[in-house]
């Protein structure tokens, strides 16, 4: 069974380093940094079996704009524990200890064309995003960075919103593709460049397709993945300029594309 708590001593910011090392293959934030984030807004997150950390979260406090939140800036697990809902059930954990703490936004980043965290912060979650961040964190080199442009999302979870807490599907009739897409000779995904940045987007909703898996693609032709990054920049950047927000992530079980669904940001029951 899988347990979850609040990290608060040394020993245990050294634990969280060890699992940070073996999930990035890169060297861990300094655990003195940890400790004092947590000492001044900061929440650590870890999930434990039995005795072992296999996972955690990390937030510190941000500022923004004349407002705090809670600025959740890493979340990792061990390989053997992936795909078990762990990351959901650490978010929902730093949800419960942040309102708590009294934060009602909760932001942090994730790359966009990362299908398996899309589905994790929009779709489950129910975080929005309406801020599209070009080469976020400049070159990266670690295995699932490297190779592309380190372009974000920015996730707002408004934890005390009725949006996250209340929340209600509502279901589009037929969203417009922004783009189209085809299959190479290759068998790979190809967006055939449609999109005009000049248009008026005014429909109630509209997709945006993306590669089911990034890193397949990637290691198959690193040039088409660079053209799935900078086609759906484009998309996106416009489409959130015009006042459209990114709510889901919809899965195709046949196909090599998956879709976000984008909306107009005033539709939606969260601060605006």
């Amino acid at each position: 069974m899988i347990t979850y708590k609040p990290l608060k001593t040394m020993e245990e910011m050294e634990c969280v380093s060890e699992v940070e090392s073996k999930v990035w293959g890169m060297s861990p934030i300094p655990t003195h940094q940890t400790a004092t984030a947590i000492k001044n807004g900061g929440i650590v997150i870890g999930a434990y079996d039995e005795q072992n950390l296999i996972g955690f979260s990390y937030g510190f406090a941000g500022f923004n704009n004349q407002k705090a939140s809670l600025c959740s800036h890493m979340l990792g697990i061990l390989p053997d524990y992936r795909s078990g809902g762990i990351g959901e059930k650490l978010k929902l954990k730093q949800k419960e200890e942040a309102l708590k703490i009294g934060y009602d936004l909760m932001t942090w980043t994730y790359d966009p064309l990362q299908t398996r965290n899309a589905y994790l912060n929009l779709s489950k979650l129910h975080g929005v995003c309406n801020t599209y961040i070009r080469d976020c964190y400049g070159k990266m080199s670690d295995e699932l960075n490297d190779g592309l442009p380190s372009d974000r999302f920015q996730i707002d979870w408004w934890i005390a919103s009725d949006y996250v807490n209340n929340f209600s599907r509502i279901f589009y009739k037929n969203p417009q593709l922004l783009d189209t897409w085809h299959i190479n000779n290759e068998g790979l995904p190809v967006l055939d460049g449609h999109f005009n940045t000049a248009q008026i987007l005014s429909e109630p909703a509209y997709y945006v397709p993306v590669p089911n898996n990034i890193g397949e693609l990637k290691a198959e032709n690193l040039d088409l993945a660079l053209d799935w990054r900078y086609k759906t920049r484009a998309m996106f950047e416009e489409a959130f300029a015009q006042g459209y927000a990114a709510i889901e992530l919809h899965k195709t079980s046949d196909a090599a594309v998956y879709y976000y669904l984008l909306v107009q940001k005033n539709t939606l029951k969260i601060p605006q």
